[in-house]
């Protein structure tokens, strides 16, 4: 004989799954341990005409299979619980909460995480094409409803909406659930409400606010669940513990909101068990205050440490002496980008001085008076430990927009109000993201690619982070991933430029990691970096940096910093994105400025203002990402751009720099297209006001790239640099002193600003002079050119017979060789001298007029020019 049963107070997604287990076993009987809700029987009254085996009319002895739903706690199964004492007894179990230790295991079990029982049954009858009937998908849904709270419980997920939508197709009257599951309580549950409020005991542990509640009630009470959701809702709390005794026994009902709190893990210590989220428990021995005492002595272990000021923190934090005059500290004020400096004198913290107190000292001329004589010395501190919601609660109270971290009278870090606001954003996104019952982790970005990187990249190149984390840990360093191996991650593509930015001191932690592995290290101590060289790896290694620009378009100034402002420093959001490689946070992806954000909406965005304006190459650099990527530029980053070319920013950058992000763009995108877009925004004109991207330069650019498509689809030797060519193709059109300016501005080095010359104006003699079928003249004209000469002359050619021809040398004219050597000479009697050369270009000549094919022919050839020997003159 097979039963059905579920726990004790059976409420709606109980009967929903004893009804949907019915249908997976037809012969099975469905038998409660207990009562029902209230509610429940009512609607068995009226709606379903169930056929229900009672306990009294149960034989034990004939039960073969028992089949649990909603629940898998023996306590909870009553009088049937004696029969999981029984080793005949086959046992299923399905559950929406994870097993914990001593729960009723079985031969068959499912229990996912989700929102309701129902929901599993409700997919297995989908799957197995077991459809129910309208009736069946009502009591169904009600199920999910009741156990979600209307879908809007923490606990619900995706699965339970599908479930939801597919009992809909199947017929659910959604009005019957309207009748049944109600939110709005009624007047015994608003008085047991008033009871648990007046009762609550508000706890905050470790900065986690908690509300403990207790009441007591003779008769049952149905759905304890959705007053801990008023609780929480009424009080804005993290977490609700309500302790409700009835009927003998006192029922736990636990629910919380922030990942420091697994209240699962809390109630499991009562025999109880759920989600992180959302658990209950029942006991039967202690009083409702001695719950209340143990549930509060037990808190401090369960609640996890939450964020502190050393979580969020700044470091280092950039200071100014206390007798520094007040004309410096707007120097540094501006320098470095900040608007609040902490004042130190002889190591130890005086206070603070802000840029509108140094703007009003200077305007009413105190330029050289000490900053102490203006500093804040009342503005709150905090220490490394202090939770950032009592930071959160302080900096709003005072209007305080800087904390400094102390540690005794030294600053070891701050705190911004745009850190505050990142944080308290984070923890609404957390929230969010747990109402919707999805998975939460911890830290700004809230998403850990350990995995990511574990599977993107090769063992040994995951081995070396995780050894870097460790070495870093070790030496008292943070380690981070960043750059473009991070931003393609994301992308789903695989990058193995590494680069390791280190919190401490870069070039010591590079020499630690060779000490581990076998490595080179070359060191740039003026820098503060290192490349690691590894067998098949090179690593960048650079100590966290901030840099500051002393004139547009200068090279930067950089000094030591912390990650968050190494990270400001990058050209692009994209680009701005760091992994944590520290073995406690390995993984963590780090997204101080909206980087992934704009990866996922395929945007180009500059970090702030000024970023053209310090480094006036970011704007070639930015059409070569988004022609790159295939991302757009965003609005506000083409506002700057055109801003940047108005105020003629771009005549005071580096010729080489122009050059080598030319060379960079042509290399990795299609220079056709980059260039259109270079020239949409007034950039080519940056290289030569006479460039002009009209359909002269689109032809020339064309058949450039029609002449290294044919050249690499024919995998001819010797490698050509593709950027070089299609700067001969930009230039081409230029006369040649504007082509001199040109590569002048571009400050091309020497011996490449030749070969672009001479390309060029070769090119035209090259095609005038061309011979038709003659293969040696073809090969004398073309032989000591450059490949890239040859092959701009290619691309230059409007005449497809000097194409052919020039591509004939190219292809096979030039391989051309006698097979006969020196020593062969040697054999057929010539005497030994320079003549062996002439010799030999005869040969040569003669191959390629198809006189000679092999070596007798070539014998032959040499016994009959010199029958006598070689004349000597």
């Amino acid at each position: 004989m097979d039963i059905i049963t579920s726990h004790l107070n059976a409420d709606f997604d109980s009967l929903a799954c004893m009804i949907a287990a019915k249908k997976l076993y037809p012969d099975a009987s469905i038998v409660f341990p207990g009562s029902q809700e209230r509610k429940v029987r009512d609607f068995i009254e009226v709606f379903t005409p169930l056929t229900i085996t009672r306990i009294r009319d149960l034989d034990p002895a004939k039960v073969t299979r028992l089949i649990i739903v909603d629940t898998k706690q023996p306590d909870r199964l009553g009088p049937l619980a004696e029969l999981l004492a029984r080793k005949n007894i086959e046992i299923h179990v399905f559950d929406h909460h994870p097993f914990s230790e001593g729960d009723i295991r079985g031969s068959c079990e499912k229990a996912d995480m989700v929102g309701a029982t129902s929901t599993i049954l409700t997919e297995m009858l989908r799957e197995k094409k077991l459809h129910p009937t309208p009736m069946e998908a009502t009591i169904l849904a009600l199920g999910i409803y009741e156990e979600t709270g209307c879908l809007l419980f923490p606990s619900t997920t995706e699965r339970d909406l599908l479930a939801v939508s597919y009992l809909i197709r199947r017929g659910a009257n959604l009005n019957i659930v309207a009748d049944y599951v109600k939110l709005d309580l009624r007047r015994e549950e608003l008085e047991l409400l008033s009871e648990l409020l007046d009762s609550s005991q508000e706890l905050t542990i470790k900065g986690i606010r908690i509300i403990l509640a207790k009441a007591s009630r003779d008769s049952y009470v149905g759905d304890a669940a959705i007053l801990a959701h008023k609780i929480m809702d009424m009080e804005d709390i993290d977490a609700a513990i309500i302790i409700l005794s009835m009927e003998g026994k006192t029922v736990l009902v636990a629910r919380s909101r922030v990942q420091e709190l697994d209240v699962s893990l809390l109630l499991r210590e009562f025999g109880g068990g759920g989600h992180p989220a959302a658990a209950a428990a029942t006991v039967k021995a202690d009083s409702p205050d001695m719950i209340a005492d143990r549930i509060a002595r037990m808190l401090p272990v369960h609640v996890r440490p939450g964020k502190v000021a050393a979580d969020i923190m700044t470091q280092p934090v950039i200071t100014i002496s206390w007798d520094s005059p007040i004309a410096e500290a707007e120097d540094i004020l501006t320098k470095y980008g900040v608007n609040v400096l902490p004042v130190i004198r002889d190591g130890a913290y005086k206070g603070l001085i802000s840029r509108e107190t140094v703007e009003k000292a200077l305007f009413h001329g105190f330029r050289k008076n000490h900053v102490i004589d203006f500093c804040s010395t009342d503005k709150l501190t905090v220490t490394a430990d202090t939770p950032i919601r009592d930071i959160e609660t302080m900096m709003i109270e005072q209007n305080q927009r800087f904390m400094p971290v102390l540690e005794g009278d030294r600053v070891i870090g701050a705190i911004t109000r745009t850190d505050l606001l990142r944080i308290l954003y984070e923890e609404f996104l957390r929230k969010r993201r747990l109402d919707k019952g999805e998975t939460i982790e911890p830290h700004f970005s809230s998403r850990n690619l350990s995995g990511w990187l574990r599977d993107k990249f090769p063992e040994n190149v995951y081995a070396v982070l995780k050894l870097s984390g460790e070495i870093a840990e070790r030496l008292g360093y943070g380690a981070y991933l960043v750059g473009g191996s991070v931003r393609d991650l994301l992308r789903g593509e695989q990058n193995l430029d590494i680069d390791i930015v280190i919190e401490g001191d870069g070039i010591a932690f590079a020499h630690a990691l060779s000490q581990q592995i076998p490595a080179k290290v070359k060191s740039h101590l003026a820098f503060g970096t290192a490349q690691v060289f590894l067998e098949t790896l090179r690593m960048d290694v650079a100590t966290a940096r901030t840099e500051y620009y002393e004139s547009p378009a200068a090279l930067p100034k950089v000094e030591t910093s912390s990650i968050k402002k190494d990270l400001y420093r990058r050209d692009f959001t994209i680009n701005s994105l760091a992994i944590r490689l520290n073995p406690q946070d390995f993984g963590l992806l780090m997204d101080f400025f909206g980087g992934q954000r704009d990866i996922k909406e395929k945007t180009i965005r500059v970090l702030h203002n000024l970023s053209f304006v310090e480094d006036p190459t970011r704007a070639f650099r930015a059409i070569r990402f988004s022609e790159r990527f295939g991302f757009r530029l965003s609005r506000h980053t083409e506002t700057l751009m055109k801003s940047a070319l108005e105020m003629g920013l771009f005549d005071r950058l580096s010729g080489s720099r122009l050059y080598d992000e030319l060379l960079l763009a042509f290399h990795e995108t299609n220079p056709v297209l980059t260039l259109q877009r270079l020239s949409d925004y007034g950039l080519l004109k940056v290289i030569h006001p006479a460039i002009s991207f009209d359909e002269d330069l689109e032809r020339s650019l064309a058949g450039m790239s029609e002449t290294l498509a044919w050249y690499d689809l024919l995998f001819l030797d010797g490698k050509v640099d593709k950027g070089i060519l299609y700067l001969m193709a930009l230039l081409s059109l230029l006369n040649e002193p504007e082509r001199s300016e040109a590569l002048v501005r571009l400050d091309v080095p020497a011996r490449t600003r030749e070969l672009i010359q001479n390309s060029i104006s070769g090119s035209a003699a090259i095609l005038a002079k061309l011979p038709a079928k003659d293969p040696v003249a073809l090969y004398h004209l073309l032989e000591n050119r450059e490949t890239e000469a040859v092959l701009f002359a290619v691309s230059a050619a409007r005449d497809v017979r000097k194409k052919k021809d020039i591509s004939h040398f190219l292809v096979e004219l030039r391989k051309v060789k006698p097979i006969l050597r020196g020593n062969d000479l040697k054999m057929l009697g010539v005497p030994q001298g320079p003549l062996y050369s002439r010799i030999l270009n005869e040969l040569r000549d003669a191959r390629l007029m198809g006189k000679v094919a092999t070596r007798e022919d070539e014998a032959a050839f040499v016994k009959k020019r010199y029958p006598a020997g070689p004349v000597t003159s």
